[in-house]
């Protein structure tokens, strides 16, 4: 199971590079959340994806599963959404501002 999670999460992190790297802002916004749901994938898959009890430890309790990958997943979570809807509104301001979302002409350095 492992091995799909960190597949997955590296085909997100293609993904993320490949729209971070494109002309519009929008794709620029939306490379930016795909890489950061590729860091949770990822962080969660190193924290090892094993069953077991909740993580109360209770007397004889062997197999249990570690919270810490959970919360810093959560507080992630929390912050990629703030940054993302900061970025969206960045990128309307800059639109609306500028009528275009291409970075290139947002830059001026259109050779035509």
């Amino acid at each position: 199971m492992e091995i799909i999670m960190i597949v997955l999460a590296g085909i997100l992190f293609g993904f993320a590079v490949y729209n971070i790297l494109q002309k519009r802002l929008l794709r620029i916004v939306i490379g930016t959340a795909l890489l950061s749901h590729a860091a949770h994938l990822f962080i969660l898959t190193m924290g090892k994806l094993k069953r077991g009890a909740a993580p109360v430890l209770r007397e004889g309790a062997e197999n249990y599963s570690d919270p810490l990958p959970q919360a810093l997943i959560l507080t992630s979570i929390v912050i990629s959404f703030g940054v993302t809807s900061l970025l969206l509104v960045l990128a309307y301001r800059a639109v609306k501002t500028n009528g275009t979302d291409n970075m290139e002409e947002l830059r001026g350095n259109n050779h035509d």
